[in-house]
């Protein structure tokens, strides 16, 4: 094969190849063996035409297109491979020359990975991390499990607080007139929660069971229900009961109601406070890891990012989150549906960051390759066993789903990351 790369831009060029006669006639005896199937000539039964008497009637010629088609896609591979070129998106063909005695020539206009061009990114400064727990941050601990274990008690006498539950009835109207949505009875409210709209919970603090009250709120402007959006309403409230949370008290007792493996209390704050450390340390590391890696890509220079690849990027992360929760049983339009949102939503959420997301890849990409960085056999069977364990696979349906192109370069980028980190000084 003779492959020619044409640089035209920044980022795109044509990929001029040609096909050999070998490959060629393949392709034409695959052709043929398709077409024949479809074709009535009397005096053969239907599919079972002589070549000779095919050519003879509808002339070599005919053959050419579906020849080019089967034969197009792995000599396109061929000629990328041979170029040195990385294409990130679906090229435009053009036949070139397809004579029948001589090979065929194709080109193909082609956008590719734009050049990288390395700055810093070994021996970067990153701010230093505090993994110190504190005795607050188990204070704070402490009290979230109590508050897990927390009991609804009536509040016979005294008015609602912050942190109380309300039973109440509810209904809602603009202008005088109720709205689809807007009522309820017997609704436990978590004052506080934020779960209703805001202003709601507020007017509620202070008012005692069996008053009724009017709240009066404004919908925010970007509320899902378009067509409350913005607007004053009116909730008509009747307050039923107030329940308060009684919280458990700190000793051995509630540690084991908490933890089946502890004993004591004091056994309860060991383990919590290894927790937070390991939770504190995680943190801390995934700070410096960003702060490094963001560094790295700050310092390295990418012209003109084809748009192709952000698009590319957008998907990627919309397929993966939709499939994600396909897996937990709820399908994109059920999702959209619950969040009030719509397939456009969700693009322009993930649209965001996608450009650093991009570059981010590029310029672990080129660290990869400027560090001769590579995955041994080893590497990828670790990487198989911990995607088994994560997905709760087994290895060899993992082996199925994935090349080793894609192993070896997801690894190379987790080296690449690693070099970088390892490297940093925190200061």
């Amino acid at each position: 094969m003779s492959a020619k790369w044409e640089k035209q831009g920044t980022n795109d060029g044509t990929l001029t190849f040609d096909i050999d006669l070998n490959t060629i006639q393949k392709g034409m005896d695959q052709a043929f063996t398709k077409v024949k199937k479809n074709i009535n000539v009397p005096g053969f039964r239907k599919g079972h035409v002589s070549r000779q008497v095919f050519n003879r009637m509808f002339g070599e010629g005919a053959l050419y297109e579906d020849a080019l088609n089967i034969v197009l896609p792995d000599a396109y591979d061929a000629a990328v491979k041979e170029a040195a070129i990385a294409p990130v998106d679906q090229p435009k063909f053009n036949v070139e020359k397809m004579d029948p005695n001589e090979p065929w020539v194709v080109s193909a206009k082609v956008t590719v990975k734009p050049e990288v061009t390395l700055g810093d990114y070994k021996g970067l400064t990153v701010p230093k991390q505090d993994r110190t727990v504190s005795d607050k941050d188990l204070e704070d601990k402490l009290h979230s499990l109590q508050e897990e274990q927390a009991e609804l008690v009536l509040k016979e006498d005294g008015a609602i607080e912050k942190g109380d539950t309300a039973v109440i009835d509810y209904e809602g109207s603009i202008d005088g007139t109720p709205f689809d949505g807007g009522k309820a009875d017997n609704y436990s409210l978590e004052i506080g929660s934020g779960s209703f709209i805001p202003g709601f919970e507020d007017q509620l603090i202070g008012h005692k069971s069996g008053e009724e009250v009017a709240v009066n709120v404004q919908f925010p402007k970007d509320y899902q229900a378009k067509d409350l959006a913005g607007k004053d309403a009116v909730f008509q409230v009747k307050i039923h009961e107030i329940k308060e949370k009684q919280l458990p008290a700190l000793d051995d007792e509630f540690a084991k109601d908490v933890d089946e493996d502890v004993d004591t209390l004091d056994e309860l704050k060991a383990k919590q406070k290894e927790k937070l450390q390991q939770e504190k340390d995680q943190k801390a590391d995934d700070a410096i890891q960003e702060s490094a890696v963001n560094q790295a890509v700050a310092h390295a220079e990418i012209k003109d990012l084809p748009e192709v690849m952000i698009d590319n990027e957008v998907h990627n992360q919309m397929d993966q989150y939709l499939g994600n929760l396909q897996r937990q049983g709820i399908n994109p339009q059920m999702y959209y549906q619950l969040t009030g949102t719509s397939e456009e939503d969700l693009h322009k959420q993930f649209e965001q960051d996608a450009s650093q997301r991009v570059k981010t890849d590029l310029v672990l990409e080129a660290i990869v390759k400027a560090e001769h960085i590579e995955a041994s056999k080893e590497d990828i069977n670790d990487e198989i066993k911990s995607l088994a364990a994560e997905y709760g696979m087994a290895e060899k349906d993992v082996r199925k789903t994935l090349t080793d192109d894609m192993l070896q370069h997801d690894i190379g980028i987790k080296k690449a990351i690693d070099l970088i980190v390892s490297s940093a000084k925190e200061a």
